[in-house]
């Protein structure tokens, strides 16, 4: 008979066994605390009918999760045979029991990744699932799951309130009429699904069909976009109606992080450019620039929290992107520099206590030596947590290394887990309270602090600074 399988209650703690008893006890004070989930992607529409489902399996582990693509891909799984549709309309596979099979043939490929990780937390904690997924298993635990996806138990709703889920953002284009956060708005359901302002697409000039999004942005906002002032206000219109939702950040992602201020002439002549299909590469780079320092100025009127993020290369694969579009795992790191080009941003608005600036980078390397140091010093600019590649238990091992002792901890925000796939999210949020505690524990044992302190810190590391830095009130 095979035996139970289990997870090691103990996992991601120091083996040194005096480290190891302070996590597990710390840890113990903070496990159940709510979890906050100010930033991710979670398609809001799961929440805002009541009878939604998640679907089948793979609609719910494989399809949203570009973790799970981008390593089966790597490894020569071709994204039709995982259901993944194609832009041409192409025939893909159509059967959820094929996919899940073929996922469970790979599952090898995860071990000793976050992913994996994340997988075996929600497949056991979540679903009560006894045995590891592999090719034997992969059927029975498929009717397992898709018999429990069906029930009321295991609706988005109820699992919402069933994981202890205080508060989650979702990020929602300019352009979105936030119909399905307003039905959530008018329901009886208690559950706290806020949107976040995500302006990139008419932010970024050189966004495919740019064009389009300013006629959608025109739309929405009941103002027609034909001028730089009038862009400004139809932005500012949307930031107001997504505040009205509960909205409590913004979020932006940049190649670079490149701001610098224009002046009205040059604004209004590439804002024209770009109106007439005729923007240069250059003109884009300048106007998010300048469009960066313009959404901290609103902040600074609306409060809403403003989120940065840095440094991925996105749809690098030229062939993916033409096969199968955006989020398919294909986004790549590059080095990123903050000491130059945040300096417009920072010398205008960094002084000012009232902005919140949250950055985050996939340039580990500038963790030490830029932006510790720059958060350290201006009160507006706070540090996100290990993001994406870095999203791991190495990555949070670095990252307390690289920040802590030059930011210190309340220039940082705690912990958003950045899914998209929902069984993730406590997953996520566990490894971070297992690697937070694990980090305090160490800082116990050698003296660094004492029992108050370490308390202290991993609450507010699992829950305090996120609700602070978000500005998410009980």
């Amino acid at each position: 008979m095979t035996a139970e399988w289990t997870l090691d209650p103990d996992r991601y703690f120091d083996p040194n066994p005096a480290q190891r008893a302070a996590a597990r006890d710390l840890y113990a004070q903070i496990a159940a605390l709510p979890i906050i989930s100010p930033h991710g992607h979670v398609d809001v529409r799961l929440f805002s009918e009541p009878e939604a489902t998640f679907g089948t399996p793979v609609e719910l582990f494989i399809l949203p999760d570009h973790y799970l693509l981008r390593m089966l891909y790597s490894q020569g799984v071709p994204l039709e045979a995982l259901g993944i549709p194609c832009v041409d309309g192409r025939p893909v596979e159509q059967d959820h029991r094929a996919i899940w099979q073929c996922f469970a043939e790979h599952i090898h490929l995860f071990r000793a990744t976050p992913s994996g990780g994340w997988l075996d937390h929600a497949l056991h904690d979540i679903f009560d699932i006894r045995q590891k997924l592999n090719t034997d298993t992969a059927q029975v635990i498929y009717d397992d799951l898709a018999e429990k996806l069906v029930a009321p138990d295991f609706r988005p709703r109820a699992l919402f309130e069933r994981l202890n889920i205080e508060v989650l953002c979702t990020t929602d284009a300019a352009t979105d009429d936030l119909r399905h956060h307003q039905a959530i708005r008018v329901s009886d359901w208690c559950g706290r699904i806020l949107p976040t302002f995500r302006p990139d697409a008419v932010l970024n000039l050189d966004t495919p069909g740019w064009r389009t999004h300013i006629d959608m942005l025109s739309a929405v906002s009941g103002i027609e976009v034909r001028d730089y002032g009038s862009f400004r206000a139809a932005l500012v219109q949307r930031r107001e109606a997504f505040k009205a939702l509960g909205a409590k950040s913004t979020d932006h992602a940049a190649l670079t992080a490149y701001t610098g201020q224009l002046t009205a002439t040059e604004v209004e002549s590439i804002f024209q450019r770009a109106l007439k299909g005729e923007a240069t590469a250059e003109d884009a780079v300048r106007f998010t620039g300048h469009m960066l320092i313009e959404m901290a100025r609103m902040s600074l009127d609306d409060g809403l929290v403003m989120q940065f993020h840095v440094g991925s290369y996105r749809n690098h694969n030229p062939v993916l992107f033409a096969a199968f579009g955006w989020d398919k795992g294909a986004d790549i790191p590059v080095r990123a520099e903050f000491t130059h080009n945040l300096r417009p941003l920072l010398a205008e608005l960094g002084n000012n206590s009232r902005l919140t600036l949250i950055v985050f980078t996939l340039d580990e390397s500038a963790y030490a030596r830029e932006l510790a140091p720059l958060a350290g010093h201006y009160p507006a600019l706070k540090l996100g947590p290990p993001w994406w590649f870095h999203d791991s238990p190495n990555g949070m091992r670095r990252y307390f290394d690289q920040v802590m002792e030059t930011a210190g901890l309340y220039n940082t925000v705690g912990f958003n887990d950045d899914t998209r796939a929902f069984p993730s999210i406590p997953a996520r949020h566990d490894v971070w309270r297992r690697c937070a505690c694990n980090w305090v524990a160490g800082l116990l044992v050698c003296g660094r602090i004492d029992e108050e302190s370490a308390q202290a810190m991993v609450y507010d590391l699992a829950c305090g600074l996120a609700k602070r830095a978000y500005r998410i009130t009980e």
